[in-house]
């Protein structure tokens, strides 16, 4: 049932039956009284839906909260395949980072410390859009520094073997 017919009682005229012209329908106090019925029911299921998707919704969210100072990942992309920080695919990192948390924007928003080759994003994030990251000393690569010749050359070899014959 359309709102107009729900409110008026019957169905909405087009503009090309408005040269029909019929007898004028007075409204008296049982037909108003009618309409806001109507209307205060439809309300009233309107909530009851409206709570019953909200409490749907919050089955699966997590509440999160960051502190200045924490390190979190950044969503690249809430859908797939849509290019975002310069990489697309199947492949490429749903998260990256990490960054540093600098303040807390709102209830639900936070601004992140962006290096500069992302200066073209915007640093403030949705809560749902950042994940929280957990340091973990196998993450971390040692970096060793080339040594280079004199002719610009180095030398290549194995850091260990893994099995012999």
């Amino acid at each position: 049932m359309a709102l107009f017919e729900a409110l008026y009682g019957k169905r909405c005229r087009s503009l090309i039956h408005w040269s029909e012209m019929g007898e004028r329908v007075t409204f008296g106090p049982d037909v108003v009284r009618e309409a806001e019925e109507k209307v205060r029911l439809a309300r009233q299921r309107l909530a009851a839906v409206q709570s019953r998707q909200k409490s749907y919704a919050g089955k699966r969210r997590r509440e999160l909260e960051f502190t200045v100072g924490d390190r979190v990942f950044v969503k690249v992309s809430p859908m797939r395949g849509v290019m975002r920080f310069g990489v697309r695919g199947k492949l490429s990192p749903q998260y990256v980072g990490p960054f540093e948390v600098l303040e807390r924007i709102g209830a639900v928003a936070y601004r992140v410390a962006l290096p500069p080759k992302l200066a073209g994003v915007h640093n403030v994030f949705h809560v749902s859009n950042l994940r929280k990251y957990i340091r973990n000393s196998t993450h971390v690569l040692e970096y060793e520094p080339v040594e280079l010749r004199e002719d610009m050359l180095y030398e290549e070899y194995p850091m260990c073997v893994l099995d012999r014959e």
